[in-house]
């Protein structure tokens, strides 16, 4: 199979920026998504990213034609065929993504490796609806997906050591820095960032507090010192 087209699944924000950076680095992508608003809006937010920057001189026009001459859209989960990777980025919703495998599972041809952009379900699981579990795994983009540099590649259960290989060989191809994730709920950005977020927001709490008990402090002291 020829390595040249991808698909992607869903338009929103990290299905848009995926096929983005897919169709900068040279694939002939299809961005698929059942709702015909999602696509409009894809349409014309990759239109006025590139043509600000076509304002800015970071990108010439030839450029902008050529990359959007490579990026396409459809409604159609049958466009799914003659793609050798197919990235899913649909809601983070298990059985949302279960029941997409499915969908492309039966369409998709044979060889097609399927990949999920979750950010922290299980890769086992969503491949288990497929007939093809040796060629499902993760790989977790971040927003946005255009600028963002790094990629958690998250191996199934039975993922195969040629699965591996071509998803790791594409993110270096759209200029992804990978780093091997297990299959651990919140892989390993997550299970960082959160722990840390609660942190923050802990910080902020106890601010709050000792504020409120310094003021609360010293208005007892004016008090006591009224008494005396």
């Amino acid at each position: 199979m020829e390595k040249n087209k991808v698909a992607v699944i869903g338009a929103g924000l990290m299905g848009n920026g995926i096929a983005q950076a897919c169709a900068t680095a040279g694939y002939d992508v299809v961005n698929i998504d059942t709702f015909e608003a999602a696509i409009e809006k894809s349409k014309a937010t990759v239109e006025k990213l590139f043509s600000r920057k076509v304002a800015k001189g970071s990108m010439t026009e030839e450029k902008k034609a050529e990359i959007l001459g490579r990026l396409t859209y459809s409604q159609n989960f049958e466009d799914v065929k003659g793609a050798f990777l197919v990235v899913e980025a649909v809601p983070e919703k298990i059985e949302i993504k279960k029941d997409t495998f499915k969908k492309v599972d039966e369409l998709a041809d044979a060889e097609t490796i399927i990949v999920s952009n979750t950010s922290g379900l299980s890769i086992s699981e969503i491949a288990s609806v497929t007939n093809r579990p040796d060629k499902v795994m993760g790989a977790h983009f971040f927003y946005p997906a255009p600028v963002m540099k790094l990629l958690e590649l998250v191996r199934g259960l039975v993922t195969s050591d040629e699965t591996y290989d071509v998803v790791k060989e594409f993110a270096g191809k759209i200029g992804k820095t990978t780093v091997d994730a297990p299959e651990f709920p919140g892989f390993m950005v997550n299970r960082i960032l959160v722990p840390m977020q609660n942190e923050a927001a802990f910080m902020v709490m106890e601010c709050i507090y000792l504020q409120r008990f310094s003021w609360m402090y010293q208005y007892e002291l004016f008090r006591c010192r009224e008494i005396v």
